[in-house]
């Protein structure tokens, strides 16, 4: 069955995934009418941001849309530190209304209410900048290319996910402006499935060994558990707003324990706020990233404790 098993059926079965297991839209990319020049979905990043700012009126709309197409100068790394700010805490906008001027916040995610953002999975999604390329699955969010997936042939030996990873790399040379707008990459050969950011290495790409916390595959994965896991919508905005971080230079995504960790350690403590105070104990491995965990931890439990 494997020697059979090609790309595009790979390529497929992922899709499948998105649309029926978790309920994404599904865009064939060739399918549209569209600028090949611009890596965003412009006419869903309208009005999905009419739909998740209702009380704005359409020239804050535009000037956000406008400060996301116009990033100051810089290289494509300096750029996607400023749009994750905007993905994770608003657009501040400043308009005229009737002769009035205002300012506001316009998010580029509903993060409260997961129904009111739109989750489009699209293939074949062509951009022409230092040359065309295709990346194989893109992930949008309200219009915003989030994730690229880029996948290999399980039944061509000389393919792997490294060689997925080279390609990504690829990528992010010829066609720049569409990782300006990226929250992660995701790598896979169907034996292999990984996730990581722009910054980081193949070493630094990890697994997604559950869907729920509940139940983890110890080896490999399957790819259905890291897309499941990762991309059920309400986790997959957690991620995006409390799981990835800068240090620096270095683009961080957090890993799967650490995810499930922090979200027990937060519940724990939040109840404990009602109680006794006492939140319990968080345990670290050696080398489980407990640095990066307790950043987050203490990100989370702000957000939650003053909401």
């Amino acid at each position: 069955m494997q020697n059979t098993y090609t790309e595009a059926n790979y390529e497929n079965a992922v899709i499948e995934i998105f649309r029926d297991m978790l309920g994404y839209d599904y865009v064939y990319a060739p399918d549209l009418v569209r600028d090949y020049a611009d890596p965003l979905y412009s006419d869903e990043l309208f009005s999905a941001l009419h739909r998740v700012n209702p009380a704005l009126p359409e020239i804050a709309i535009t000037e956000a849309v406008y400060k996301l197409r116009n990033f100051e100068g810089g290289s494509t790394l300096q750029k996607n530190i400023q749009f994750m700010d905007y993905l994770q805490n608003g657009v501040s906008v400043n308009f005229y209304d009737n002769k009035e001027q205002r300012s506001a916040l316009v998010k580029l995610i509903d993060y409260e209410h997961v129904e009111r953002n739109s989750f489009i999975v699209a293939n074949q999604w062509t951009i022409v900048e230092n040359s065309e390329k295709r990346p194989d699955v893109l992930v949008f969010i309200n219009g915003l290319p989030l994730v690229v997936f880029e996948l290999k042939s399980p039944s061509r030996e000389e393919t792997d996910a490294s060689e997925a990873f080279l390609q990504l790399r690829n990528y992010m040379h010829e066609i720049p402006s569409l990782f300006i707008y990226n929250a992660f990459l995701v790598m896979s050969d169907l034996a292999i499935s990984k996730a990581g950011t722009i910054t980081a290495g193949e070493d630094r790409f990890m697994e997604w060994k559950t869907k729920d916390g509940s139940y983890e595959n110890t080896q490999f994965a399957q790819f259905d558990t890291f897309v499941e896991g990762m991309f059920d919508k309400a986790r997959l905005l957690d991620i995006i707003r409390n799981f990835v971080c800068f240090s620096g230079e270095a683009k961080i995504l957090g890993a799967y324990h650490q995810y499930f960790a922090v979200r027990k350690a937060v519940a724990s403590t939040v109840k404990a706020t009602e109680a006794d105070g006492k939140g319990g104990v968080f345990w670290h491995t050696q080398g489980s990233g407990k640095s990066l965990a307790m950043v987050m931890l203490s990100k989370y439990l702000l957000m939650e404790l003053s909401s």
